[in-house]
């Protein structure tokens, strides 16, 4: 094991010996050398190549991609050793304290470094900084199971090379929020991902080289492929004699009118020369018939697959319009007999043999049906024969370079060209430019089609990644271990990293092995998407897969993260029903979550998360993984009271203490007490064992053991501070709640009659106004007069005045100020008023409560009809509870087989509940 010293390792730009491992090289390549071929050994192992999440490829192309012992595009057999090289071993012994971190996951995409390759989704290296400071110490491990294109290791690397005004703004802020100042300095970072295409982008983002070697090779690349296809991309300027040089050119599809059966040109037609905009109608220019896109058919072509030979049938495209430059002006230009003669010329050319003619998987493909019917079976078929052409003798010059870190960093940049040299490049004649135009997270091939240059595309990226990389340290320092393969099996020790950011997929947003795929294909190595944890109905993949596919990886993350460490996710998507599916895939794989906040847009602030309706922007989730001795002395009493409220002590321990928004205290939602019994629960339902004390017992003994302050639980140690930080501001903090079902109804009810005591007549309208669109759906709603009846008390004006209304009638009303509580004018004022009932009383009608829950329950039970159509959830909570608790797990799927799918899949607690009960069963199986 080396000391945090070691960070400060040999470049690519240094010559002479290298360290790596433990091991001395008298050089890089001989390094480099040394590990490919240990790699090809393993590579011929069977058994090395049945690991799952395993991407398919020959070991030719997998080495190729690779530069081990720091990235290999398979499963990398070197991370333990360089864990136990880098890492500190786990001491239980070591005091570690930290709260929960809000961050901003937007802040920096316009960063240059976040701009150096594109990818699908991708949080900002700058975003990530704070958290990897506010969680570790320099020198420590980070993983990213989830790693995309590597901005987790980006952000370990800028802790030790953040420019000074950064540091300087960063160091203010902490010193405003009262945190002491981070700890500067580089982390150990470990990033995985399931693509091929991913983990070569983090690579290359995060491996040394020598830019000034990257910088000749990149310049001489486009001065090659220049001279031999520039040619190709040349056209005559309107003096018939002046070559201008093509940035791109416009193709467009072409479609036959209804009425007439004339071949009609799209974009010739629908486009308005003088706007630049593509008209709505126009008329056929064979008959003069209107026309839209939607009345006329589109034109299949017949033709030879110049890959494979065979018969190919592909929608139509005509080539309408030509942009080029001479000198630095620009012009544009319909196509003449020259350049339809040039482009005849090419396309009776043979592909160059690089170019993949990889089929893709479209009958296992969400986007399959858009592609396949238009001729899009293939790779090759996404390329125009010059844009083949190109593209092929792109991936040739930087396949050739001799050094292969850099023939490394040829690709990185080339492969950005993919995409857009294809015909899912569209063409928008108005706006921004034509480059990088393709929809994104899909495939689409438009009918205004932009056939980019090289140049056009590569000429200036290539420029910036020098000016970039030559200014920065980004790429400079071996700070990385890169692996290929699925996060659900990690070939790391336990208790072994010291923090993990993720941020995993989510739901159906972005299918990411569908597109890698065509990237994939140029590298000869694709993802084993059996192993993504996505929502794909093409791949037989639904919501209760997703969730068991990311309760696999979170098992894995608690696995190999030290007790009492942090781990932030960040979540993207708006379906409460994935939202409940991360959060019970959290809690099943033992992790407790300590926080969700949210960025407030608006006010630039942080909001903590307290309801799934309002899951409609990036969310952050803080979780931890409990400590050892909770652990140790859980296995030592089993479930008993005592491991309950040594479960409350630990939990409090991690929760944040204070929380300020402009100037102001705000509430904490994991220390409100029903979310802490919340959690218990889910943390006893992990560990298969009942609740070893009820909701009653937990809120009688929480007040009698632990402070309250403005409805939040506190440890003895920590009432201080908050009293402190309460006495400095006017206000108490309030509770966000937003009223979706019936439990969240009462919790508003409980709000407001503690603030204030009210008659029926003046809670009926403000509770109306609760009851909006964000109900749920097949929750029914409940009467206002039963939640009263059932849940608090009422003053009929017999005795004493209840000290709640006394206190609000006193403190609100001059004239009843002073009066005691058996004053007949206080006593009239009270009467008939509503009020939250002290805890033993509160008791009471709990259990009272519960008993009628449970009756109607067996109702439930009882029902013969295909599915219940409304039904309460405190009713579904309070019986699956009981049968939980009962071990008749038969009852808790039998019932929750009578509700609609997405009433259960948006509940956190009945998926708890539903999700543990059915892997206790040869149902679950």
């Amino acid at each position: 094991m080396n000391s945090t010293d070691s960070l400060d390792l040999r470049s690519e730009t240094t010559s002479g010996p290298v360290e790596c491992l433990g091991q001395t090289f008298p050089s890089d390549q001989a390094r480099r050398e040394h590990y490919l071929k240990l790699l090809a050994e393993k590579l011929k192992d069977p058994e090395f190549r049945k690991q799952e999440g395993f991407p398919h490829g020959t070991d030719e192309a997998i080495l190729a991609m690779s530069d081990p012992p720091y990235y290999t595009a398979c499963p990398n057999p070197w991370l333990a050793e360089f864990v136990e090289h880098y890492g500190k071993p786990y001491d239980a012994q070591q005091t570690y304290s930290r709260e929960p971190l809000a961050i901003d996951v937007s802040v920096g995409k316009t960063d240059a470094i976040y701009r150096a390759h594109s990818y699908h989704t991708k949080v900002p290296h700058l975003a990530i900084v704070p958290s990897i400071l506010h969680y570790t110490q320099p020198g420590d491990i980070v993983l990213d199971g989830f790693a995309g294109s590597g901005m987790t290791g980006v952000a370990a690397q800028w802790c030790a090379s953040a420019p000074a005004d950064y540091r300087h703004e960063l160091e203010m802020e902490w010193k405003k929020q009262g945190k002491p100042a981070p700890k500067w300095g580089a982390r150990r970072v470990i990033l995985n991902d399931l693509s091929p295409a991913a983990t070569f982008i983090a690579a290359n983002y995060n491996l040394p080289f020598d830019v000034d070697t990257f910088a000749k090779a990149g310049k001489q690349l486009l001065k090659e492929v220049e001279q031999e296809i520039g040619w190709m991309y040349e056209t005559l300027h309107s003096d018939s004699k002046t070559k201008g040089r093509i940035e791109y050119t416009v193709w467009s599809e072409v479609f036959t009118c209804p009425e007439c059966a004339g071949e009609v040109n799209f974009l010739d037609e629908a486009l308005d020369k003088d706007s630049k905009r593509v008209r709505a109608a126009f008329p056929c220019p064979h008959c003069g018939a209107e026309l839209n896109k939607g009345r006329m058919d589109r034109v299949l072509e017949n033709r030879l697959d110049p890959c494979t030979s065979k018969p190919w049938q592909r929608v139509k495209f005509k080539p309408s319009l030509i942009v080029y430059k001479v000198g630095n002006a620009r012009y544009e230009k319909e196509p003449d007999d020259q350049d339809m003669a040039t482009l005849a010329r090419i396309q009776a050319m043979p592909y160059p043999a690089s170019i993949p003619n990889t089929p893709f998987p479209v009958e296992q493909m969400y986007h399959g049906s858009r592609i396949a019917p238009k001729g899009f079976t293939h790779v090759h078929h996404f390329f125009l024969p010059r844009a083949a052409h190109a593209m092929g003798l792109l991936w040739d010059q930087a396949s050739s370079h001799p050094d292969q870190r850099i023939r490394a960093f040829l690709k990185f940049v080339v492969e950005q060209a993919i995409w857009n040299i294809t015909v899912l490049n569209s063409y928008r004649p108005t706006g921004f430019s034509q480059v990088s135009q393709y929809m994104k997270g899909v495939y689409y091939v438009p009918s205004q089609h932009a056939e980019l240059s090289p140049r056009y595309i590569l000429g200036g990226k290539i420029d910036r990644l020098i000016k970039l990389f030559s200014a920065s340290v980004i790429g400079q320092r071996q700070c990385a271990a890169v692996t290929t393969g699925t996060a659900g099996r990690l070939p790391l020790s336990d208790d072994s990293v010291d923090y993990i950011f993720t941020d995993p997929p989510f739901g159906e947003n972005i299918f990411y092995a569908d597109l890698n795929f065509l990237v994939e294909a140029w590298h000869g190595v694709t993802t084993e998407s059996r192993s993504e944890a996505i929502i794909d109905k093409p791949k037989n993949k639904a919501l209760p897969e997703y969730q068991h596919l990311m309760q696999r990886c979170f098992a894995e993350y608690l696995r190999v993260l030290k007790p009492g460490r942090w781990m932030t996710v960040v979540f993207s998507n708006s379906k409460a029903s994935v939202w409940n599916a991360i959060q019970v895939a959290l809690q099943q794989a033992g992790f407790v979550v300590a926080e969700v906040s949210a960025l407030d847009k608006v006010q630039g602030s942080y909001r903590q998360v307290t309801s799934t309706t309002a899951v409609k922007q990036d969310l952050v989730i803080s979780a931890y993984k409990p400590n050892g001795g909770l652990e140790q002395r859980f296995a030592e009493r089993g479930a008993t009271p005592e491991s309950a409220w040594d479960f409350v002590q630990t939990h409090l321990k991690q929760l944040s203490v204070t929380k300020a928004k402009n100037s102001e205290l705000e509430f904490i939602v994991e220390r409100e007490p029903r979310r802490i019994f919340d959690r218990l629960v889910a943390w006893f339902v992990r560990h298969d064992v009942p609740v070893p004390i009820s909701n009653d017992e937990f809120l009688t003994g929480l007040r009698s053991r632990f402070p309250e302050r403005d409805g939040m639980v506190f440890l003895p140690e920590q009432v201080a501070e908050y009293d402190k930080k309460r006495a400095q501001v006017a206000q108490a903090p309030q509770m966000e709640l937003f009223v979706s079902d019936e439990r969240s109804a009462i919790d508003w009810l409980a709000d407001f009659l503690k603030r204030r005591p009210s008659t029926y007549q003046e809670v009926h309208p403000e509770f109306t106004t609760q009851l909006g669109a964000g109900w749920k759906k097949h929750e029914a709603k409940p009467e206002l007069m039963a939640l009263l009846e059932n849940n608090f008390l009422k003053y009929d004006g017999t005795g004493d005045v209840p000290s709640q209304i006394h206190s609000y009638l006193s403190t609100n009303h001059k004239d009843l100020r002073g009066l005691e509580k058996s004053d007949p004018r206080l006593i009239a004022k009270a009467k008939d008023r509503w009020f939250v009932p002290d805890p033993n009383k509160a008791q009471d009608l709990e259990k009272k409560r519960e008993k009628a829950l449970l009756k109607e329950f067996q109702v439930y039970q009882a029902f013969t009809g295909r599915r219940l159509k409304e039904f309460r959830l405190e009713v579904l909570r309070a019986g699956f509870k009981e049968a939980w608790g009962k071990k008749d797990y038969q009852t808790i799927i039998a019932v929750a087989k009578k509700i609609p799918d997405e009433a259960l899949q948006e509940d956190e607690k009945l998926l708890l509940w539903y999700d543990q009960a059915m892997t206790r069963t040869e149902d679950g199986l």
